[in-house]
């Protein structure tokens, strides 16, 4: 097998006949050894700060599938729990916060982020990194400073983020002094994930899809874009990922403006309007629907197919619209590899 790394051949403007392909939330609950080692872990909160542990999670689905590459085990709201809000997850419910309820609450996180409180991100990344098949590229992440910021203000997961929003617009500049917190936050978590020995990251916004225009751009556009270029201005030739699920017709304009060397698109996207539409320089990433890999058949391969013919000839990397679900079948998530390989052929 090459040493070279097609998913860091992409994201530098290569366009490939066979896709690097790997998928989000392709470490977690479909696989039958993350539910046995979870079951020994403890809290999820707890196994993303097991070394050990959140390792060995990273690398399960490059041993059972082989993707292009593996995505680091751990979660979007180390992040706030690093910046000392409390957090918890509860089974069956999800991720908890005590909610950030007034400005006094978003200025007592003004220089309390504690980068120290990941150190055991950075040693999985460094357990991981020494592990992996030498073609296969290492993803690093954090999420973006809106969504971080809906969960740290709702307490939790919410259809809407309507807390979220009514608080920006009750009190936009502690909102912004939230945001500012967030971004400079992330900038310092990402650089040392890249030091640790990621090579590409990407950043979720899984929640961008909710804010109108105005508020997508003051919100989402312009925090993602300073992060970007202080995480390059830092450690340059270290390719970017911008995710924000719902950006829809923003994407042309992100393409051209936010710097980022790939954009992901979600499963609403039309894959032929975006190959027309959104300009030639970031790679694509995307967007297969979850559920036609949960389904399986002869409906995976047509939606497998016509996504690949959308991006053909230009800088694409197969992946879903957003995350495996849990109920995914395994001999489901090898015809879809299987499928995208044959591609060249």
């Amino acid at each position: 097998m090459s040493d070279r790394k097609p998913l860091l051949d992409v994201l530098r403007g290569e366009a490939r006949a066979i896709p690097p392909i790997w998928l989000m939330r392709q470490a977690g609950r479909y696989l039958p050894e993350y539910q046995e080692l979870r079951a020994k872990a403890g809290s999820f909160l707890d196994t993303c700060y097991n070394p050990r542990t959140a390792a060995r999670i990273t690398l399960q689905p490059i041993e059972r599938f082989g993707f292009d590459a593996a995505i680091l085990f751990s979660d979007i709201l180390v992040v706030p729990d690093a910046l000392g809000q409390k957090v918890w997850f509860e089974s069956g419910h999800g991720p908890r916060l005590v909610p950030l309820e007034n400005d006094s609450d978003v200025d007592a996180l003004s220089g309390s982020f504690d980068i120290g409180k990941l150190a055991p991100v950075f040693e999985t990344i460094d357990r991981v990194k020494g592990e992996l098949p030498s073609s296969v590229a290492f993803i690093g992440f954090c999420g973006a400073p809106w969504t971080v910021a809906s969960y740290m203000i709702a307490g939790r997961g919410t259809p809407d983020q309507a807390p979220a929003r009514l608080f920006a617009y009750r009190r936009p500049e502690a909102f912004a002094r939230l945001i500012d917190i967030l971004v400079e936050a992330s900038v310092a978590y990402l650089i040392r994930q890249i030091d640790a020995g990621v090579e590409t990251l990407q950043i979720f916004d899984s929640w961008a899809g909710v804010l109108p225009p105005q508020e997508f751009e003051r919100w989402v556009a312009a925090p993602l874009k300073k992060i970007i270029d202080k995480v390059k201005e830092a450690r340059p030739g270290v390719p970017i990922i911008a995710f924000a699920r719902g950006g829809a017709t923003h994407l042309p304009r992100l393409a051209e403006t936010l710097g980022a060397d790939a954009l992901g698109l979600d499963t609403a996207i039309d894959p032929v309007w975006a190959a027309k539409h959104i300009p030639a320089g970031p790679a694509l990433q995307g967007n297969l629907d979850p559920l036609a890999l949960l389904a399986g058949g002869a409906a995976l391969d047509r939606e497998i197919d016509s996504i690949l013919r959308s991006f053909a000839g230009r800088p694409h990397i197969f992946n879903l619209g957003h995350g495996v679900l849990p109920e995914t079948p395994l001999e489901h998530v090898s015809q879809l590899i299987e499928r995208v390989r044959r591609a060249g052929n």
